[in-house]
Formats: structure tokens, sequence, C-alpha cells
């Protein structure tokens, strides 16, 4: 616990908008185990090795969200542009849940169309 609240304190302390869990992934038990410097040399190295990881993700999720807001304007289906919402702003959803949301209103047809222009030719 006390990892992830120094990944928020860093992230508050750089202004960004979103947590990242770099200390929480990158500090190994044996680094925890260590005290004054030690420690702080091993959450350094933690922070190097774990930007180092993070950054490809954070880039390819961007370029995903990106061509998701492009493809709304492709879409005709009502509710296309709610269902882009919630999948951009919510963590680990289906496809299916556009049928469920009561946000969203889509036919199964539409998620069905929706679906395959968000990973049509969108292979890294």
């Amino acid at each position: 616990m006390a990892l992830v609240l120094a990944d928020a304190v860093l992230a508050q302390s750089l202004t960004w908008a979103h947590m990242l869990p770099l200390l929480t992934t990158g500090l190994k038990p044996r680094g925890l185990r260590r005290v004054g410097e030690d420690l702080q040399l091993a959450c350094h190295k933690a922070l190097v090795s774990s930007i180092g990881a993070t950054l490809p993700i954070a880039s390819d999720l961007t370029r995903r969200a990106a061509h998701m807001q492009a493809v709304i304007a492709k879409l005709r289906a009502k509710g296309a542009g709610d269902a882009v919402a919630l999948f951009l702003t919510k963590d680990a959803l289906s496809p299916a849940i556009a049928l469920t949301d009561p946000s969203v209103d889509m036919s199964d047809r539409a998620v069905w169309r929706a679906e395959g222009h968000f990973w049509q030719g969108d292979q890294p």
C-alpha cells in the first residue's frame, strides 16, 4: 500500500493527471529491505526501469485512443459516441458492455460494426 501512495505522491508532485504504477511495479522486495541512501537508490533504479517499460505502453494506448476517437465519425449508429466515451473512461470493458450499459443505446449489429472499425488495421 505504501508503494501505491508513493506513486500517487509522485504523480501529484509532477502534476500528472493520472497516477502510473512506477514504484509499485519497479521496486522489488529486495529493494524494500534497504534503508537510507540505499533505499533511495533502489527507488531511483525502480523508477528508471519502470519508465522504460511504461512509455511504450502509454504511447500505444494514446495511439489507440486517438484511433477510437477518429472512428466515431465513421460510425452512424446512435450511441456510438457514448460507447467510445465509455471505453475510454472505464477500465477492462468488453464490447458487449455497450449492449447492457444504460448510457449507451446501440443495437447488437451496431456494436459488432463498431468493434470491427475499432480494431481494423490497428495491429502493432
